[in-house]
């Protein structure tokens, strides 16, 4: 870590969550002004398209650690799948992602049939319209829609 790096993140302070800096702005690691803007109040930086990737990707990695670590049969599905359970998981979190024991159940077994219809028979489908319809697709079918 550089003198500069150091010494700004002593100054400034680290937070991995936002919070309001003294002047009221939205704020996140080291200084980083993120508020959007209102009321005649300046708009922050936000993040970069590269930085929302990189935060992207680092969540990717995490609910597959978490999905593989979880499921001795999630590292057989092929990719398409793969994708849809880290989809299904990344908007539901691993805890209610659980709830869906069905499903669950179907997809251990291979019945892929089985498993797009109990993920699309919940509340979570009814909340997320198409998300839930396409995924629930390529569950069954082995394959993206496009």
């Amino acid at each position: 870590m550089s003198k500069l790096t150091e010494m700004l993140r002593r100054h400034e302070g680290v937070e991995s969550h936002a919070y309001l800096c003294s002047q009221n702005f939205t704020t996140i690691g080291v200084g980083r002004n993120i508020d959007a803007g209102d009321n005649g109040r300046a708009r922050g930086l936000g993040l970069s398209d590269d930085e929302v990737d990189y935060l992207l990707q680092n969540d990717i990695d995490r609910v597959m650690q978490e999905l593989d670590g979880e499921y001795a049969w999630f590292a057989g599905l092929n990719q398409a799948r793969s994708d849809a359970m880290v989809d299904i998981s990344f908007n539901l979190g691993q805890t209610r992602l659980r709830g869906f024991r069905k499903a669950l159940e179907a997809m251990e077994s291979g019945d892929w049939e089985e498993a797009g219809k109990q993920f699309l028979d919940s509340r979570w489908a009814s909340q997320v319209g198409n998300r839930s319809k396409e995924l629930a697709e390529i569950i069954r079918t082995g394959e993206y829609l496009n």
